[in-house]
């Protein structure tokens, strides 16, 4: 005879529908044995309640609490033209959760294994200089200032800044998905990335459902936290910053680093071609569209209409795309090899248990085996 649990706590129930998103009456209607429940007219088995907790993305524990936990994400996050957040959407919030629980097991492992502390972490604040942080981030990456102008298109040129990176002990993930759940989506809208500090294994995410323009820019900006030893999550709508002096001087940091203010009004008073100086400084259109605003050359109307025009170009350009792809190479970007690296590490040492492995990377058992073996050190 099945189990069957009593005094379910419709507090509980109804918290845990509306956190995962969902409209009460919406779910009661599509789920009315969960209705039976709060009503008292059923009584769930262990199975069913198990069941409606994987739907909704709750700790069975949970179930059994008198009261809703209180949860909080461990970062500021700034919205464009309003107060910064202290509560993100489920999936957002998972993948903050996601993300910490990797950086606090890196973290441990580098400290027992003596490694030594990150210098530019914290290196500067507000008050510092934008230049000299986008100068000393180039030196640190051993970039020169035109560095890009050696690779043949500005994709090439992200590539590359990511493996330079994650060369000074980095890691960045790039996800546009909670772990390798397709049905989880991390809505642009909301998060354009976040990045948490710490002086031994900083990390960065980056949401791979944006475009790979906005993704260079959004990139550099995390760089900047880093180098500000601030960590934050942001939606950058239109990537324009919240009106906070981190967030502003972070920008300014990025947009220096990218394109060099003295280089670039040498270019613009020979040419105003948006996609031409995009090839130039092997950017994206976008991107030299966001600098021009800086640099007071084009006005926010004219921007805003480029920005608007680009981003719908690249909606229509993605719905006409196959959703198919490669898992193993879509798990590179999402893991990060470098992290990836760290975790075969210590599990070949014995000091990481398989299924913790599995944990970690989001991958398991077989997948995982695959992914080590054939990905990992693939060139």
């Amino acid at each position: 005879m099945a189990t069957r649990i009593e005094n379910i706590n419709s507090d509980i129930i109804n918290w845990a529908i509306t956190r995962a998103g969902n409209s009460l009456e919406e779910f009661y209607a599509d789920n009315p044995d969960v209705l039976d429940w709060i009503e008292g007219n059923k009584k769930p088995t262990l199975k069913q309640l198990e069941n409606f907790t994987h739907k909704v993305h709750v700790p069975f524990g949970y179930m059994f609490m008198n009261e809703p936990p209180k949860e909080e994400i461990p970062i500021p996050f700034f919205r464009t033209g309003a107060a910064p957040r202290d509560k993100v959407s489920l999936n957002v919030y998972h993948t903050i959760q996601i993300i910490k629980d990797r950086q606090n097991w890196l973290t441990n492992y580098l400290n027992e294994s003596d490694y030594p502390d990150l210098g530019f972490v914290g290196k500067y604040n507000d008050s510092s200089d934008y230049k000299e942080i986008a100068n000393d981030i180039r030196n640190t990456l051993k970039l020169p200032i035109n560095w890009a102008s050696k690779l043949g298109t500005w994709e090439q040129a992200l590539d590359y800044l990511t493996l330079q990176i994650e060369e000074i002990g980095i890691i960045i993930n790039f996800n546009g998905i909670v772990g390798n759940n397709t049905r989880r989506k991390i809505l642009v809208e909301e998060c354009r990335g976040f990045v948490l500090v710490n002086n031994k294994a900083p990390f960065l995410f980056i949401n791979s459902a944006d475009a790979k323009a906005a993704q260079m820019f959004t990139l550099i900006h995390e760089i900047a936290h880093i180098w500000l030893g601030e960590s934050a999550g942001f939606d950058n709508k239109q990537m324009l910053p919240a009106d906070d002096p981190t967030e502003l001087l972070c920008d300014k940091v990025a947009a220096e680093f990218l394109v060099p203010e003295i280089f670039f009004r040498e270019k613009w008073n020979s040419s105003q071609n948006i996609k031409y100086l995009s090839r130039v400084f092997k950017v994206s259109p976008i991107v030299i569209a966001r600098r021009a605003l800086d640099l007071n050359l084009i006005s926010k109307p004219s921007f805003f209409e480029f920005y608007n025009n680009y981003i719908a170009e690249f909606k229509n350009k993605k719905e006409n795309q196959s959703s198919g792809g490669n898992f193993y190479a879509t798990a590179k970007k999402r893991i990060s090899l470098r992290f990836a690296s760290y975790v075969n590490n210590a599990v070949n040492e014995n000091n990481l248990l398989y299924r913790d492995a599995y944990k970690l990377t989001s991958l398991k058992g077989n997948t995982y085996e695959k992914f080590i073996n054939e990905y990992l050190y693939q060139v």
